[in-house]
């Protein structure tokens, strides 16, 4: 036992060793100098053509704002926050104050605490931005996936289907928003409404915009399952669920995600738009509101927000990205 205890210790260490001399490697460490430096590169031309271009251009709001600009208010975004936050702190402790007095007074007294009435911040816009944009992509794909199965097993079906998801694929966000609006106004009644209705509006549009990519892809991935792996099915007398567990979903999950990945770009892309007609309090009635505010830092707050969709857009496609490593098998 002491031989083990002693033996084990000094081999996880040489294999430390060993990790670490390979991680210094010349070879690797140039390879992972070219694989930082030439996106900093790109980020730097970038910014410096920015800088240089954006005083060229002016507008009814004066020149267009710089990156120093830009950055200057991304940090007065984030101080109003800390602000609003620190004051809706502030309020709800009032509340709790005077609801212990009252109940001092009155331990029988109905007390209650308020939600703080201010407007939500820009960092609340995103947060709400988010969360519609992944309740209308999981809608998409509840439906998306089983269709899709179900379309690539049986040709019949993707006959009949197939002419629809042509038609209305192409729609534009622009074009389903009055109409989902109209719906949503007219059914979804209720005097204690859980969600509002401009949530609802959104996440329906964006559903409607992004589950194509991603019935297209399954339905593809799932047409193209090897028949040898069809014909053992077959052999073996798999049921229809046990076949589409074990012998569809797994051969089809790259083609799945490949779609996944598409469709959570589109509803992003088409969330904004949304939230721009329905007034969803989320990213896209920032940027209205401050265009249609027309302040002399309108320019630079929308410009922090066009970056912070892109950024957004890029962290969520790495996001699926990483899921998709972990569950597809070609990954």
């Amino acid at each position: 036992m002491s031989t083990l205890s002693q033996t084990n210790p000094s081999r996880m260490i040489s294999r430390w060793l060993v990790a670490l001399a390979e991680s210094f490697n010349p070879r690797q460490l140039a390879s992972k100098a070219r694989q930082l430096t030439l996106p900093l590169v790109g980020i730097l031309v970038f910014l410096g053509f920015w800088h240089l271009a954006a005083p060229q251009v002016q507008t009814s709001l004066g020149a267009f704002p710089g990156p120093a600009a830009v950055a200057e208010q991304a940090g007065a975004l984030w101080q109003e926050h800390q602000d609003q936050r620190a004051r809706a702190d502030k309020f709800v402790t009032m509340q709790e104050e005077r609801n212990a007095r009252m109940l001092a007074d009155n331990p029988d007294a109905e007390v209650r605490i308020r939600s703080y009435p201010g407007a939500p911040t820009f960092i609340d816009q995103v947060v709400t931005s988010l969360g519609t944009v992944l309740a209308g992509f999981v809608l998409a794909t509840v439906i998306a996936v089983p269709l899709g199965i179900v379309i690539g097993l049986n040709r019949h079906v993707n006959a009949a289907i197939n002419p629809l998801v042509q038609v209305f694929k192409p729609v534009s966000p622009l074009a389903w928003l009055p109409l989902v609006t109209i719906v949503v106004s007219a059914t979804y009644v209720s005097d204690d409404p859980m969600f509002s209705k401009s949530f609802i509006t959104s996440m329906i549009t964006v559903t409607l915009c992004c589950l194509w990519p991603t019935l297209i892809n399954t339905s593809v991935g799932v047409a193209a399952v090897s028949p040898d792996l069809v014909n053992v099915s077959k052999v073996l007398r798999l049921s229809f669920w046990t076949h589409v567990r074990k012998v569809v979903l797994p051969s089809s999950i790259p083609m799945i995600f490949t779609g996944l990945r598409v469709s959570l770009g589109i509803a992003w892309m088409v969330l904004i738009a949304a939230e721009m007609l329905a007034q969803s309090p989320g990213l896209g009635k920032f940027v209205w509101d401050e265009f249609q505010n027309g302040s002399s830092q309108s320019l630079s707050r929308i410009m922090v927000a066009v970056l912070a969709i892109g950024f957004i857009g890029f962290l969520l496609d790495r996001g699926m990205l990483v899921v998709q490593r972990r569950v597809a098998w070609d990954s």
